[in-house]
C-alpha cells in the first residue's frame, strides 16, 4: 500500500503549484486517508483562489426584466405574457463567477464536508462555501472533465485535477445506489498519477534529458494503420541518439 505522503509528494512533481508557498507544510501533515489529503490542498488551493478572486468568465443569460437590458426577446415576451406584468424578456451577456469549473470547485467541496473526512478539514471547507452563494450547481456523475486551460484559468490547473482524482479516483455507487468515499485512489486514477509523477520527475530533475510521452508510429512499409492500435508510451526519454521508453504501468 502507498503511504498517503508519497502519494502528496507524487502530486507535487505532478502540479508544481503544490510547492508554492501556501502548501509547504503539507508534506508533514499526518493523513488517515487520501480523501483527507485531496481535502487539504482544495481548502489551501481555493482559500488561495480566493484571495485572487474567483474566475469569472462572460455567461449568457435570459431573464424577464422590468428594465431592458441588452437584446429584447420579444417572441418570448409575448410567449410567457411578461409583457402583461410590465416586463420583457431579454437576453444579454453577464461578466459572472458563475462558471463551469467553479460549479465543480463548489459542488466537489461539498461532496467532501458531506464524506467522512477530518471534522477540522471538513469545517475549513465549509468555510469556503459562502463565497460561492452565486454559483449554480452541477452534476459531477455526468461531467465529461474535458476543458481547456489559458492564461485566464491556469490557476484552476491543478484545482481542477484534485477535484477529478475526488470523483473518480473515491467515489464508488454501492449495490443501493448510495455513494461511498473510499481511502485510497482507485487503480486507475492511480496508474494515472503514477505516469504523471515520473514524467514531471524526470522533467525537473534531469533537464538534460528530453522527458515526454509521445505517440509512435508503426514502421509499416505500405503507410496503413487503420486496424492497428495506437502507440501512446507512458515516459520517453530522449538523450542524443538513445531514447528510453518507461512503462509505468
Amino acid at each position: 500500500m502507498i503511504r498517503i505522503q508519497n502519494i502528496y509528494h507524487m502530486l507535487a512533481y505532478a502540479f508544481q503549484t503544490l510547492q508554492g508557498q501556501g502548501y509547504r507544510d503539507v508534506a508533514a501533515e499526518e493523513f488517515d486517508n487520501t480523501a483527507d489529503l485531496l481535502a487539504e490542498i482544495l481548502a489551501r488551493g481555493v482559500s488561495l483562489q480566493l484571495k485572487r478572486g474567483l474566475g469569472r468568465e462572460y455567461v449568457d443569460r435570459e431573464e424577464a426584466l422590468s428594465s431592458p437590458r441588452g437584446k429584447i426577446e420579444l417572441s418570448e415576451s409575448l410567449k410567457t405574457r411578461s409583457i402583461l406584468r410590465r416586463q420583457l424578456v431579454c437576453s444579454y451577456d453577464e461578466f459572472s463567477t458563475d462558471t463551469r469549473m467553479n460549479r465543480i470547485l463548489k459542488a466537489t467541496i461539498v461532496l467532501l464536508v458531506r464524506s467522512g473526512i477530518d471534522k477540522v478539514r471538513k469545517k475549513a471547507l465549509r468555510r469556503l462555501l459562502p463565497y460561492f452563494v452565486d454559483v449554480g450547481d452541477v452534476d459531477l456523475a455526468h461531467e465529461d472533465w474535458h476543458m481547456r486551460f489559458d492564461r485566464n484559468n491556469q490557476a484552476y490547473r491543478m484545482l481542477m485535477n484534485v477535484c477529478w482524482l475526488v470523483v473518480k479516483g473515491l467515489l464508488q455507487t454501492q449495490e443501493d445506489g448510495s455513494i461511498r468515499m473510499m481511502n485510497l485512489l482507485d487503480e486507475q486514477r492511480m496508474s494515472h498519477l503514477y505516469e504523471k509523477f515520473i514524467l514531471e520527475y524526470y522533467r525537473r530533475e534531469h533537464p538534460e534529458l528530453s522527458a515526454g510521452a509521445p505517440y509512435i508510429s508503426w514502421a509499416l512499409d505500405d503507410g496503413f494503420d487503420d486496424m492497428l492500435p495506437v502507440m501512446h508510451t507512458d515516459i520517453t526519454l530522449e538523450q542524443g541518439t538513445t531514447v528510453l521508453i518507461i512503462d509505468a504501468k
